[in-house]
């Protein structure tokens, strides 16, 4: 019998598309994943307050801005989660394809493409302190779970909120079609 997990990476397979750099995207995030107890769990994290950054204080995916050095997207990925995270995307991690590219309400310049990568292990974690101050595991059912909304003096919007953790914007847009490839 295959477990829920399985089941759920058998869908996404199926479902993404693979990686092309014809998406005029301008920078990535990781959705980083991992089988626990075929338990399908996700990796979000939380940024620290900075007045220089439109997303500061919210919860999102690692990633950023790609930089000249990066050859591509994928690799803005994978350096963005290293410098941010500790967890090297290249030892023991599965690539399994890419998400439609998010466009950005703050910026709408700012193209967004959401990479998805299976960890074959349990990272250590170390969060790089100025541009991250936590981080949590999260299931699909947890977010299904806990769809509502989130009210700000400039208006209310769709939200996931796990306890302290309220996920909008650009990372609730992304997991919101994350989850609907897994229907």
């Amino acid at each position: 019998m295959m477990s829920q997990s399985s089941k759920l990476l058998r869908k996404l397979t199926g479902s993404l598309k693979p990686f092309s750099e014809e998406t005029q995207a301008v920078a990535a995030v990781a959705l980083l994943l991992r089988d626990v107890e075929e338990e399908l769990k996700l990796l979000v994290v939380k940024r620290v307050e900075n007045p220089k950054d439109p997303w500061s204080g919210q919860m999102a995916l690692p990633g950023g801005r790609r930089e000249t050095k990066d050859r591509n997207l994928k690799e803005t990925a994978i350096r963005e989660t290293f410098e941010e995270t500790g967890i090297n995307l290249l030892d023991d991690t599965c690539f399994f394809g890419v998400l439609e590219p998010v466009k950005s309400a703050v910026r709408p310049d700012m193209k967004i493409l959401p990479f998805i990568f299976l960890l074959d292990y349990d990272p250590e974690i170390n969060l790089s302190p100025s541009e991250l101050e936590r981080y949590i595991w999260l299931t699909p059912k947890q977010l299904t779970e806990n769809k509502g909304s989130t009210r700000f003096n400039f208006g209310t919007f769709p939200a996931y909120v796990i306890e302290d953790n309220v996920i909008w914007g650009l990372t609730y847009m992304i997991l919101t079609r994350f989850l609907e490839l897994l229907e």
